[in-house]
């Protein structure tokens, strides 16, 4: 796109990829715990590693087909790629759409209950109307708002992890060279790389700032190293308070409570009630720009209301995972199922078809 600046080329797709990921598993701790210190503080590390290079090498690939296609929605993209089949990456999209929401849901009401004492309802129902006055707006607001917040977030969680090891430098120095034998590291990685990566198309509205091969694979290869660096700085923080943290619902909050800041505290729970906030605006305004596709085929312009009538809907529908099951439940049961559904219909076919239409075929819009 011509006019497009090195920053949106470059760093806005994985500002926007973070942003997306980020949501409430993440940026609470619980999927760190979850998935990557349950396996230990070197098998954990070796995990994040794992899962980061997939992210990475997945999402170069699929910002250049995306390019090439010129398709900057999960549906067309998925036609171009793998045809027909294409609604079985809806099916799962739609999945972890509902899934998605209602974890941050669920960390939300948490949240607002530790910070304020608010009964759990009111901070879903604060989600939900943020999220739905966010989903009524277009592109151009929605890059300067997760360009913004995703600063912002790094900051905070940089913020976390020198205060960890300022004060707990000793505790975590002592235990993050253990290695379980019985670690499943490898899993880890794969796993949580393929649920995370495969809500990728979520973010295509912002490629549409590519316009080289060069650009698209840069991008990719950096946004795969921005989705994990937050990760990173939770996953040593948390050692301090390791293995104790491996049962807590916000993880990082038990984290908190040790250091003893309450400025700090207040801080990152601002911040994560934002990030929450991100990830539900990112996965529906994805499947927003799925049905706004469908209009400009036929030359006509999708009704903004028509756009938050679609956000209503799906987050009415998430509210009552988020009240009767849990966060921990959600992350442990529903994520790890739905990882195989992506690296099946998405994952594979970008590492192969992928490879050989950017390497051995020429498309007409190169």
């Amino acid at each position: 796109m011509s006019g497009s600046t090195t920053f949106q080329k470059y760093v806005l797709p994985g500002l926007v990829f973070q942003s997306i990921i980020i949501g409430g598993g993440y940026g609470t701790g619980r999927e760190m715990a979850e998935f990557f210190l349950s396996q230990g503080p070197v098998g954990g590390l070796i995990g994040m590693l794992v899962s980061s290079l997939i992210m990475s090498v997945v999402l170069a690939l699929t910002f250049e087909l995306a390019r090439r296609f010129q398709t900057f929605d999960y549906r067309t993209f998925m036609q171009r790629l793998i045809g027909k089949g294409w609604y079985l990456f809806e099916v799962i999209y739609l999945i972890m759409l509902v899934l998605i929401v209602s974890v941050m849901g669920s960390a939300a009401g948490e949240l607002l209950e530790r910070m304020l004492g608010w009964p759990q309802m009111v901070g879903i129902v604060v989600l939900i109307a943020a999220v739905g006055g966010m989903a009524f707006f277009g592109n151009d607001l929605i890059e300067k708002v997760f360009s913004v917040w995703s600063f912002a977030l790094y900051f905070t969680f940089f913020a976390v992890i020198v205060v960890a090891l300022v004060m707990f430098g000793d505790r975590i120095g002592a235990i993050i060279t253990d290695f379980d034998s019985d670690s499943k590291w490898l899993m880890s990685g794969i796993t949580y790389a393929g649920y995370n990566v495969g809500l990728a198309p979520c973010g295509f509205f912002v490629l549409r700032h590519l316009s080289t091969q060069k650009e698209a694979i840069s991008s990719g290869l950096i946004a795969g190293a921005l989705g994990m660096i937050p990760a990173f700085f939770v996953f040593v923080g948390m050692l301090a308070v390791y293995p104790e943290v491996l049962t807590e619902s916000i993880p990082v909050d038990l984290l908190l409570v040790e250091i003893g800041s309450p400025w700090l505290r207040v801080l990152f729970q601002v911040v994560l009630f934002g990030t929450l906030i991100e990830t539900g605006v990112g996965v529906i305004h994805g499947f927003n720009e799925r049905v706004a596709g469908v209009y400009r085929e036929k030359g006509k312009e999708m009704p903004p209301g028509l756009r938050i009538g679609i956000a209503a809907v799906l987050l009415l529908m998430a509210i009552f995972l988020a009240d009767a099951i849990g966060i921990v439940d959600l992350i442990s049961k529903g994520y790890g199922t739905l990882t195989w559904g992506y690296w099946a219909v998405y994952l594979i076919p970008v590492l192969i078809i992928g490879v050989w239409r950017i390497w051995f075929k020429k498309d007409s819009t190169d």
